[in-house]
């Protein structure tokens, strides 16, 4: 990448002059606002003097690996130094590069996609996990409410008409899922049965 490739906001030294109260009252509706400094107390840090500060820093060296690496449309290019940790895999991870490339960090679309490829990436690891000789386990609390104190430690908290929708909350959904299984299951041994006669 060369220097004038790099935006202003990851260089030292601004290249790109900033438009003019002209132009950006033109631009964009309501702007100028705020232009007298003394409605604004952060005025003064809003100067842009790199001497007075001491700050200094260089565009840093690039981090390998980032071509197709998720980074928002309204970003040039993906920061310098990522995340590698979590890639972006199967359903949930095409959920995920759409949000990315379709639309920017300031529409609600993009974080909901984001939440729906979350809730996908849990729901397939309970899937595996159901199949594997360790499934998971309902983190409940259920347990601890008997063995370990967890009654008497409920008295006196402000939350306590909640307490009764607890185990509702808690052990619903998997209730739910049992006994929708449950119902599927005898659906289909009916309909098997049916079709053998």
């Amino acid at each position: 990448m060369t220097d004038d490739q790099i935006p202003s906001a990851y260089v030292r030294d601004k290249r790109t002059p900033a438009p003019s109260r002209e132009e950006l009252r033109a631009r964009i509706p309501g702007w100028g606002v705020d232009l007298d400094p003394a409605d604004r107390p952060s005025s003064p840090k809003l100067q842009y003097a790199p001497d007075s500060t001491g700050a200094h820093w260089d565009f840093p060296e690039r981090q390998p690996g980032w071509e197709g690496r998720e980074r928002s449309v309204e970003h040039a290019f993906v920061t310098p130094v990522f995340g590698t940790a979590q890639p972006l895999h199967g359903v949930s991870g095409a959920i995920r590069g759409y949000a990315y490339r379709r639309f920017s960090e300031a529409r609600l679309a993009h974080w909901l996609l984001l939440v729906v490829g979350d809730r996908v990436d849990a729901g397939g690891a309970h899937l595996r996990s159901l199949v594997s000789r360790r499934p998971d386990v309902p983190a409940t609390g259920l347990r601890s409410e008997v063995t370990a104190g967890g009654l008497s430690s409920r008295s006196g908290r402000s939350d306590r008409r909640h307490h009764v929708v607890d185990p509702l909350v808690a052990a619903g959904p998997w209730a739910a899922v049992a006994g929708a299984v449950t119902l599927g299951g005898r659906v289909l041994w009916r309909e098997l049965s049916r079709r053998h006669r």
